[in-house]
């Protein structure tokens, strides 16, 4: 008896529902959900490119060293950074984080062979180290054990480059990919203190950020010790995390101390920053789009009752409970959430696959996750909606029935 009642309570009710209300109530859910749905998947997305170790803007880096003058270059004077001037530079406004580049006090040569072809080149290199806060790869393999014999090594990825598009064209030699030359192993001697020892070196990332040739910081302060004990290791090059790579005072207090920044890193953190910025306000504005969207949703719930108020009173009236009378329209709410909600998912894993294809052509390293950040970011939505929508139904409902009463 109670679903027929129901029944022909919602046949008298729908008489009066606006189909042109009920399309701005759905479209402006739909469009709120999509903003708020696509804007939190394409964070998820993109976090990793902002955070973990292969980050295109995981932070805004400079390299500083001192200015190198022609008495200095004659009388080769010393050009390293005293622990007062990197204190100093730490207490800067602008520096977020300064790290120091450790140089390796001991010599050091690096040979590759292939035994079958009785080839064997060898050079003499040198090694560095920095904080691993500042290394942009990933440190899963980035660590050096004192009883092992093998050392990771990072260089830069233009050195590759280098080959690739310069030597190895020019000179009619295979091209080497990031995998291939991981493969590679190095013969490693180390000289110094009157030791010389033979250690394995395997390329174990790719630099971006730092032109050189990089060791964990662990190792490089055991190799010193060990093969340098009597040589103090001063920085010449220091690494800076900055807040604003615009900010005037970072030119100013280099001027003034006389320090420089390596070619094109300060033009390349003001791209950073003002990309980071236009990220921010276009997120600032969808937020407020989808706050707006959900306000007209409110609305549109609002003069629905509203329209419909001369109804609700004659069926308070005649008795009907106000549960009962809310009950359609709570159910209506509810069913266009739900099918707003599986659309938007939909719209986003479409629009999804878009952007994707667009970043890897950019950022090979991108791996993505799975949708479940915009799913569950839905659902806590259309809870929440749908309860928010009910609750405003069944209390326009009963200011009626007070009202009446």
């Amino acid at each position: 008896m109670r679903p027929a009642m129901n029944t022909l309570v919602w046949k008298l009710l729908r008489q009066h529902v606006s189909v042109g209300q009920l399309a701005g109530f759905f479209l402006a859910n739909l469009f709120g959900m999509i903003i708020v749905l696509l804007g939190a998947q394409f964070y998820k997305d993109v976090s990793p490119l902002f955070s973990e170790g292969e980050s295109f803007m995981k932070g805004d880096f400079l390299v500083a060293t001192k200015r190198v003058g022609a008495l200095s270059a004659i009388t080769g004077g010393n050009n390293a950074f005293s622990p007062e001037e990197i204190a100093e530079l730490k207490e800067q406004p602008f520096a977020k984080a300064v790290g120091a580049f450790t140089p390796s006090k001991f010599k050091v040569s690096a040979g590759v062979g292939v035994k079958r072809l009785g080839v064997h080149l060898s050079t003499a290199m040198f090694f560095e180290a920095v904080p691993d806060a500042f290394v942009d790869v990933k440190l899963d393999r980035w660590h050096f054990d004192s009883s092992s014999r093998d050392i990771p090594i990072i260089i830069p990825r233009n050195y590759l480059n280098l080959y690739n598009f310069g030597f190895a064209q020019s000179q009619g030699l295979p091209k080497l990919s990031e995998g291939v030359v991981g493969l590679i192993q190095m013969d490693i001697t180390l000289q110094g203190n009157g030791r010389r020892e033979q250690y394995s070196g395997r390329i174990v990332g790719f630099s971006d950020r730092l032109n050189t040739i990089l060791v964990p910081q662990s190792f490089m302060d055991w190799a010193n010790h060990t093969f340098a004990p009597d040589a103090e290791p001063l920085p010449s090059r220091l690494i800076l995390e900055v807040n604003n790579p615009a900010d005037d005072a970072i030119a100013t207090y280099f001027h003034q101390k006389g320090y420089e920044t390596e070619d094109g890193k300060l033009d390349a953190g003001k791209t950073s920053y003002f990309l980071r910025l236009v990220v921010g306000i276009v997120l600032a504005v969808g937020l407020f789009i989808s706050i707006l969207s959900f306000y007209i949703l409110m609305l549109s719930v609002f003069l629905l009752l509203q329209k419909n108020t001369t109804k609700l009173e004659t069926l308070l009236l005649i008795g009907y409970t106000p549960g009962r009378v809310a009950l359609p329209y709570q159910l209506l709410t509810i069913g266009l959430n739900a099918v707003a909600l599986l659309l938007s998912i939909a719209l986003v894993a479409l629009l999804r696959s878009y952007y994707l294809d667009t970043i890897r052509l950019l950022f090979p390293q991108l791996q993505a996750g799975t949708l479940w950040v915009a799913i569950g970011v839905g659902l806590v939505l259309f809870l929440g909606v749908s309860v928010v929508n009910a609750l405003v139904i069944k209390r326009k409902v009963m200011s009626i029935w007070r009202h009446q009463a």
